[in-house]
């Protein structure tokens, strides 16, 4: 795809975009003076601020981008939408059994219940699981950014990734989650106003406006809602792989990544995270459907064209916002990229600062200078800066070694596969009660090992005997629970006194 010719206005527009986000991110709060500030915002955010961030968090350029694709491309439906009901089912999962869990005491990470347990050992095992697959699958999140506004803006990969890190690791390291979370809901508005304005110039440029829209995609089969079928194997959403498989992964997601925890942790009450978990599901579908419809739209707008002949699924929107748009609004449009960037990168280094200080350094060190609370706000930065230098690495590295996106997309696959085994530590440990630290880490390894089978088998296999890919979080948790349930049962219960022999 050509690059996009930026107007002296556009880079203004983007420019300005930029510095004012990293102008308010940095404006000093007194909340984040204290390491409860810093990482947790004072446990003081309202539940309407936190429900953008919640959003935001979850939304990359990579979905911005490519959502469309999914009803743009030949044979696409609105099927995505059967995710979004088990998104909304997996989050009341979260409300009713993990939320109580993170509200009973005065917790910094998602990853201390599993010290009361199982033992410290475990925490500090979820722990670098979490950083480690964050750090890689955000670094190639990054790289796919990366990626996408080089073929848009015409920018090297280099420049576009050097770019979007210091912008984010500046505000993110100076302000804390209360900057992060804040600048999370103003990226969000941006990023609904940029596909609102799209889906306007879209309706405008397909003659016969927003009908010829809908009897195109009601003629091509692409407003299609319901695929009745299982979808164990093979590619695509279905409604029970969307409603079950969606649920678990949203569970994995939203329920045990400390990268959404984090957020509810920052709220005044589990009633406020609640509220602002639970709403979020509604407002995901909502975005799913404009994303979708988006989609639509550009499938009539290129259909029979030979411009539109030669774009891919992940291409189309790109294309648009880069040659179909008026100078000055171009520039809005490719700020709304950015911002959808820029929300996912900056609650990653926050919520993976949060969990190297309090669950590795001061689990460890407890009685170090650094573990007071002066010195614990200037470990919080060090470690984010530390994480955008790793995440930028692991985008430059990508770069730099020329990997393919199906290469990255397995990749990202199996760090997803990771939150479905810290689901299963969860269960295990709330079914089992206090356990053996050895059984939990026989579990976790089982659950990886099952991770790591799946993933070959679907390497190896043709598309239609493939394991569908929605239905990772479940085989993973269940892999894991039962390992340890079965490993529990033969050990026999373990007293609080050996768990804290093994513990120490």
């Amino acid at each position: 795809m050509a690059s996009a010719t930026l107007s002296s206005i556009d880079l203004t527009i983007l420019a300005v975009y930029l510095i004012g986000t990293v102008v308010w991110g940095a404006w000093p709060r007194k909340s984040s003076h204290s390491a409860e500030g810093y990482l947790l915002g004072g446990r003081n955010l309202a539940w309407p601020v936190l429900l953008l961030s919640i959003v935001a968090t979850e939304t990359s350029t990579v979905t911005f981008l490519s959502l469309p694709g999914q009803a743009f491309v030949e044979g696409g439906s609105l099927f995505f939408l059967q995710v979004a009901l088990g998104y909304m089912l997996g989050r009341l999962l979260v409300i009713a059994w993990l939320l109580p869990e993170y509200f009973g005491g005065q917790a910094f990470t998602a990853y201390e219940v599993l010290e009361s347990r199982f033992g410290s050992g475990v925490r500090r095992a979820a722990s670098l699981l979490f950083l480690l697959c964050r750090t890689l699958a955000d670094g190639l999140r990054l790289f796919l950014t990366g990626l996408a506004l080089q073929q848009a803006l015409g920018w090297d990969l280099p420049t576009c990734v050097v770019a979007i890190t210091a912008a984010t690791a500046l505000y993110a390291t100076l302000g804390g989650v209360s900057s992060v979370v804040w600048n999370d809901a103003f990226q969000l508005l941006i990023y609904t106003l940029g596909a609102l304005v799209a889906a306007w110039l879209l309706v405008r440029a397909v003659p016969g406006g927003l009908g010829a829209i809908f009897e195109f995609g009601a003629e091509t089969g692409r407003l299609r809602l319901i695929d009745p079928r299982l979808g164990l194997t093979g590619g695509g959403i279905t409604l029970w792989s969307g409603l079950i498989g969606g649920a678990f992964l949203s569970l994995a997601t939203h329920g045990v990544d400390h990268l959404m925890v984090q957020r509810y942790l920052c709220a005044r009450s589990k009633r406020s995270a609640a509220v602002a978990l639970g709403l979020s599901g509604p407002v995901v579908a909502v975005q799913f459907l404009l994303f979708l419809l988006i989609g639509v739209g550009l499938a009539a707008f290129y259909a029979n064209t030979p411009e539109g002949a030669g774009l891919g699924k992940d291409q189309a929107f790109a294309a648009f916002l880069a040659h179909h748009t008026p100078t000055g609004v171009r520039g809005l449009l490719f700020a709304a990229v950015i911002a959808a960037a820029i929300s996912t990168l900056s609650s990653s280094l926050n919520a993976s600062a949060g969990v190297a200080v309090n669950d590795l350094f001061k689990a460890i060190r407890p009685d170090s200078s650094e573990a007071s609370t002066g010195g614990s706000v200037r470990l919080a930065k060090l470690a984010t800066v530390a994480f955008a230098l790793l995440q930028a690495g692991v985008a430059l590295g990508a770069y730099a070694r020329g990997l393919e996106q199906s290469v990255i997309y397995l990749v990202l696959g199996i760090a997803g596969f990771t939150t479905g085994v810290l689901v299963g530590l969860f269960a295990l440990g709330m079914v089992c009660g206090r356990c053996r630290q050895a059984t939990a880490m026989i579990a976790l390894l089982t659950g990886v090992v099952a991770g790591a089978t799946v993933f070959g088998w679907n390497e190896n296999s043709d598309p239609a005997g493939k394991i569908n890919g929605m239905w990772n979080a479940l085989i993973a948790c269940s892999t894991t629970f039962l390992a340890g349930w079965l490993v529990h049962q033969i050990q026999g219960n373990e007293d609080s006194e050996t768990i804290g022999e093994e513990t120490a």
